[in-house]
């Protein structure tokens, strides 16, 4: 490998350490932010500044409603996974929130049986086992599990099918960036609507929400989909993989350090159990023997 290609591929890691940072810090920020903005208006302005600062890019297209029909499906799934993990933020901790959103690694080979008829290997199963085993510690078991760990589950399981579908689309050459902005203003709103019909103040108090909704949009919504794109084409995706299980460790150390949430050594665990399922699900995508005889480039 010369040398241009080492730092190409240096800087993707680097770009997808600074993704699982950037997307791990939003569980705290946002958890701080809800006192001053009603979780679903947080959602859509979050998105329709998205949809905004990706516009530039999408005049450019000249089929512009391109993708439209398949923005729309993925809009469905995009929508639940952030209204029900920023609603669940209101009744759990942003650590919590942070480990069972990376139960998604968990649901994907679930729905893939569903969806594909895919079994599930056995270092799926284990990997499943620890994860069901770091849930129950982190939240305490049944007696602990509360309305915010449950919310946050099913943002998980939106997440992994929102995943599944987007891999089908990517991979069929579809345009990422006309795809990004019609699920970005689509969230937007769908969330409009649903604040609407239940009610919900659409102001947002003081400086601090406004600064945490703006940053939101741009950094981990925009700036990291984009570097994601970028690392993906000089990475190999178990490593992607492996990498991305950093983000619920982020969301706990900036949970732990700058929220000032308590650290409970027996959550702290369960963390660590869903986080080793998370790396054991990776694991299981990869093809060792092939990577033996050089078909696939051994991580």
């Amino acid at each position: 490998m010369d040398e241009a290609a080492k730092k190409k591929k240096l800087f993707s890691d680097l770009g997808l350490i600074y993704c699982a940072a950037i997307w791990g810090s939003t569980f705290i920020v946002t958890k701080g932010a809800l006192a001053s903005v009603d979780p679903v208006v947080m959602v859509g302005i979050r998105f329709a500044i998205s949809a905004a600062l990706l516009l530039p890019w999408v005049l450019k297209r000249r089929d512009k409603a391109r993708f439209m029909l398949e923005g729309f499906f993925l809009s469905l799934f995009l929508t639940t996974l952030y209204l029900t993990q920023t609603t669940g933020l209101l009744y759990t901790s942003a650590s919590n929130s942070g480990f069972i959103t990376g139960l998604f690694i968990i649901f994907i080979p679930v729905f893939m049986y569903l969806f594909r008829r895919e079994k599930p290997t056995k270092l799926q199963g284990v990997s499943a086992v620890l994860a069901i085993a770091g849930m129950w510690l982190l939240t305490g078991g049944v007696s602990g599990f509360n309305v915010g760990d449950a919310l946050t589950l099913v943002a998980a399981a939106a997440y992994s099918v929102h995943l599944i579908i987007t891999d089908k689309y990517v991979k069929a050459e579809a345009d990422t960036v006309l795809l990004a902005f019609h699920q970005f203003w689509m969230v937007s709103a769908i969330s409009f609507s649903l604040a609407f019909l239940k009610g919900a103040p659409f102001a947002v108090a003081g400086l601090n929400g406004w600064s945490v909704i703006v940053f939101l949009a741009v950094f981990p919504t925009l700036t990291a989909f984009f570097i994601q794109m970028l690392a993906q084409k000089h990475s190999e995706p178990f490593k992607v993989g492996i990498i991305f299980t950093l983000e619920p460790v982020f969301a706990a150390i900036f949970a732990w350090t700058l929220g000032g949430e308590e650290f409970i050594m027996i959550k702290a665990a369960g963390g660590l159990l869903i986080v080793s399922g998370m790396i054991i699900g990776e694991l299981a995508k990869f093809n060792f023997r092939r990577a033996l005889r050089k078909e696939v480039l051994p991580v």
